[in-house]
């Protein structure tokens, strides 16, 4: 059985794949759409690995 979070994680990992595609088939927008990708895939990561995980109000910044 597929957990929600398993769901969530495969639907990010996919839209990163369509973020490279685009990206392969438009040049002017590919360092966006990697970028983008990027930020799925790492989303995608923190979701397996930390469902309940919580992101700090300062965004993580390090000073």
């Amino acid at each position: 059985m597929t957990t929600h979070a398993q769901l969530a994680a495969r639907l990010l990992r996919d839209a990163a794949g369509f973020f490279r595609t685009i990206g392969e088939q438009n040049e002017a927008l590919k360092p966006q759409m990697e970028e983008n990708a990027n930020v799925f895939d790492q989303v995608a990561t923190l979701v397996e690995q930390d469902p309940n995980g919580v992101i700090p109000e300062d965004g993580g910044a390090q000073a």
